[in-house]
Parts: C-alpha cells; structure tokens; sequence
C-alpha cells in the first residue's frame, strides 16, 4: 500500500517554480516559435494578407511549392549507431569563402513591403550568423547600404538582365565596386509567373487602398504605421514603380536574354559567378563548360513555370554529371533543417533560404531573422548528431533516401536533351 501524507510546503514549493512573465512582446513571440512553421503562423497574423500572400503564395495552382516541399517531407534517414558526435560543425567552404552553416539567404525582391527592416535585417543577420547573404536586383534597400550593414560578412549580388542593358551592367559595377563577391545570374524569369494571389488581392506597388485592404489593416496596424513612417520605396533598377508585381516584372526584365548575355556578364564580373534556376542536366553541363563556378538547382519557389521541376529531387543526378566540376546548390521548399542536412548528403554544396527567411523578418524583423537561422541551425545540428555524423563533410548518399509518390510514366513525355 502506498503511504501518504500530507504535502510539505518547502517541498511544493520546489515543485512549483513560476515563470518570470516575459514583457517584451516581441522576444515572448519569438521564443515561442519553435519551427519555421510557427514563426509563418506569427507572420500571416501580423501581416496584412496582400503582403504575407505575396510571400507565401507561388505560381498558378502553386504545385511546383507543394511538391517541392513533399519532396523533402518524403526523405527517409539513415542513422548509424554507436558513432559519437556529441560536438558537431555545421560550418562549410562555398565559393572560396567560410559559411558558419550550410545555407544561405536567398534573394527576396520587394522585401520591406513584409517588414520596413526588410534587407538590413537580413544582412545585419547573414553577417551575425557567419553565413553569406544575396541581394535582388528587386531589393528594397542600396547595393551600399547592404554592404555598410554587413561590412565584414559575405554579400552575394542577384542579377536580372533588365531590357534596358545597361541597367543590369550599372548594378554588376556597383556590386563590385561595393566588394561583393558572389553574382547569381538568375535566368528562369523571362516573364513574370502568374501569381495569381497577387492579382486576386490587387497587390500592387504602391499598396492599393480599398475597402478589403483596409478592414484587414485594422488589426495590424503596426504594419501601416510602420510602412507610413519609415523612408519610401526605392528600386536600383526600376524605372517605374507603379503596377501589380507581374506588371513591373514583365516591363523590366527582357524575354530575349541568351547565352551571350551570360557571356557579357561573365566578362564585367570579377569574382564568383553562379547561374541560378537551372532546371535540367543538359543546361548543368553546358554551363558548366562554359566555365561557371556554380549552379542553383531551382524553380524559384514554384513562383514562375508551375509543374516545373523539383530542385531536390534533381540533385543527385545533376550531382553526379557535374558536381565535380561546379559547385551545386539548391532552393525551394527548405524549411527545416532537416531538409538541409538531406540536400547536402546527397551532394549538395550549399543551399538557399527564401521563404524561412521572410516568416522570420515579418515575424519580428531582424530579430526574426535572428530566430530563423537559431531554429535552423539547432535542426541541423540535432539532425547531425543523430546520424552519427560530426562534420558536413561525413554526411553520404548513403544518409538518405528519397521517398517517391510522383514516379514518371515510362515511355511518356519529353526526356530533357543531353
């Protein structure tokens, strides 16, 4: 029989320890956050909807982001036992340089339309955390003030060949002028994909006025009083900044652009060039010939051709064609660490943040991109010492396996050319 008696007060007391309340709103926000998921939660409820869908949402019925994203659900791991790796190291070498962790921010156009911060904070954050971080062409902040937040870090310039050339040329000078030492010559984006959110919302630059905009402003009003009182926005290399986000896509950048662009770029460049929205094997190799340092496997977040293909699910194959011969990364869908940690066993050399990147910022600023790569590399590392592994570099294919739901038809459909 179980004997009882009555409870001692210094022991309830040690059995009962009150929280301290946490005023700060912001941190008590974001320390709840434990997932990316969580922090896109906090974002959605404190952005207006036109805004936060510009983010979230993708092209057309956005099953290039979905499938992109089950892609990395669909990964089985393979740990082994009985190997220690109670201290591990994230860090990684990406294009001649040091990375604390094995990603990266992606480029992010109209970025202080989800939080005024916008790109300070995401440099401000890159260059705390060690990891490199891109500016767009579509940025809302100047090549120069980029590097003056984040002057001993690593800044990565996104290049579009705009219609009118010399545009895109200024901003390759003043990038390296400015001492960037990476330019991601991004080519999946001859025209706009139809985000068709976008265009449901009215989302627009400046933000439309109407009676639905409004009543969703009513209960962020954090956000209009922010974007209200803060210094107007300002695009390096538009010369319009009127219309829908497709409207000013399609009047800058130019459907003709080709190899010989890349090769007048190659030439005004002098450091690391990468070729981002590579999609298939054939164009890996022949860039890879042309002597590019390295490729983005991506299908810039589902945002442009839907049922395009998926990034992760490329990689190995791309991997094993060029892999010793470039540098490969990788995009779209990543949003744990987990995701990451898969990309690199199976060859990946790096990878890119977009999404994770923007819950965090619209969460809580720079402090929410702060939380973003906390969560990210706390996932990676748990992820790590659970296979066994203790470096980047002991990570294998043999790690992991890819799951398949989405199997071709054999004998149907185009083989892409080799």
């Amino acid at each position: 029989m179980v004997q009882r008696q009555l409870p001692k007060i210094p022991e309830l007391l040690e059995l009962m320890q009150f929280k301290k309340p946490e005023l700060d709103g912001t941190k008590r926000r974001l320390d709840g956050a434990l997932t990316i998921a969580d922090l896109r939660t906090i974002a959605k409820r404190r952005t207006p909807k036109a805004a936060f869908d510009y983010t979230d949402g993708a092209a057309e019925g956005e099953l290039s982001l979905a499938r992109a994203r089950r892609a990395f659900e669909d990964i089985e791991f393979h740990p082994d036992i009985l190997r220690p790796a109670a201290d591990v190291d994230p860090s990684v070498e990406i294009l001649g340089g040091r990375s604390a962790l094995p990603f990266g921010i992606a480029p992010t156009g109209f970025t202080r339309l989800m939080q005024t911060e916008g790109e300070i904070a995401g440099a401000g954050a890159a260059g705390a955390a060690g990891i490199p971080f891109t500016l767009s062409t579509l940025g809302t902040t100047s090549i120069e003030n980029v590097r003056a937040t984040n002057p001993h870090g690593r800044n990565w310039f996104q290049l579009y060949v705009m219609r009118d050339r010399e545009i895109s040329y200024g901003l390759v000078e003043r990038a390296a002028k400015a001492g960037f030492d990476t330019l991601m010559f991004t080519v999946d984006t001859p025209v706009a994909g139809a985000r068709l959110r976008d265009k449901r919302n009215g989302f627009s630059i400046p933000p439309q006025l109407t009676l639905g905009t409004i009543v969703n402003a009513i209960p962020r009003p954090w956000w209009w009083i922010d974007f209200l009182t803060t210094p107007k926005l300002e695009f390096a290399s538009l010369t319009t900044t009127r219309g829908t986000v497709g409207e000013l896509l399609d009047a800058a950048m130019d459907p003709t652009i080709s190899y010989d662009d890349l090769e007048v770029i190659r030439s005004l460049w002098p450091g690391k060039i990468v070729i981002k929205g590579v999609q298939n094997v054939a164009d890996s190799k022949r860039l890879v010939d042309l002597g590019v340092d390295g490729i983005v496997l991506s299908n810039h977040g589902g945002r442009q051709l839907d049922r395009a293909p998926i990034p992760f699910r490329l990689l190995p194959e791309v991997v094993r064609e060029v892999g010793s011969d470039a540098t490969i990364m990788v995009d779209t869908g990543i949003m744990n660490g987990a995701d990451i940690v898969a990309s690199m066993a199976l060859g990946a050399k790096f990878t890119l943040i977009g999404r994770a990147y923007l819950y965090g910022l619209m969460a809580g600023g720079r402090r929410g991109v702060d939380r973003t790569i906390a969560i990210l590399r706390s996932e990676i590392e748990r992820t790590m010492k659970l296979l066994g592994v203790a470096s980047i570099d002991e990570l294998e294919p043999r790690h992991v396996t890819q799951l398949q739901r989405l199997t071709p038809v054999p004998g149907v459909g185009a083989v892409a050319p080799r």
